[in-house]
């Protein structure tokens, strides 16, 4: 049976520009696939949320206590998040991408700093006004603790908190 040739690391070493291309799928996402644990099953489900940025640079996301992700976040704060869309054209694989590992936070809506983040959250999320003041809907702040970004093909890198801010 035929040996596996050995292969070069792919990863490259991150540089300025893969840092400005993650920093810019972050502040410009308004929704992201995030990833979580069923606290039930354990098994991983992914869903889509709203996200944006905070009025300190923070990365939410505005949940209701309702949703299944909620509910697992509350129990294990781990969670991952996939930003970056297809362009028109083109394979899919091709176009930018950052995969975050975070850890969520709660913000439930005695917290001081919620009037501020709801009043940015309205600002880039004008539709939310019909929701945005139920009793039942509180922001998470997801925190980075480290990143995986494709570029696009053969651009691949590891990045750390410090390099997405």
């Amino acid at each position: 049976m035929p040996q596996p040739t050995p292969t070069t690391d792919p990863i490259r070493p991150t540089d300025d520009e893969a840092r400005a291309l993650a920093q810019r799928l972050i502040r410009e996402a308004r929704f992201g696939a995030l990833g979580t644990l069923d606290p039930d099953t354990g098994a991983p489900v992914v869903t889509r949320v709203a996200l944006g940025p905070g009025p300190q640079g923070e990365l939410l996301i505005f949940v209701s206590s309702l949703a299944a992700h909620t509910t697992a976040l509350l129990r294990d704060r781990r969670a991952g998040l996939l930003l970056g869309e297809p362009g028109p054209k083109g394979d899919p694989l091709t176009h930018p991408r950052l995969s975050l590992q975070v850890e969520a936070h709660a913000v439930e809506r005695n917290n001081p700093a919620f009037p501020t983040m709801r009043d940015r959250w309205l600002a880039d999320h004008p539709k939310s006004k019909l929701y945005i003041d139920l009793p039942d809907f509180f922001f998470f702040d997801l925190r980075p603790t480290s990143a995986s970004l494709n570029g696009g093909f053969g651009r691949a890198f590891r990045l750390m908190p410090a390099d997405l801010t």
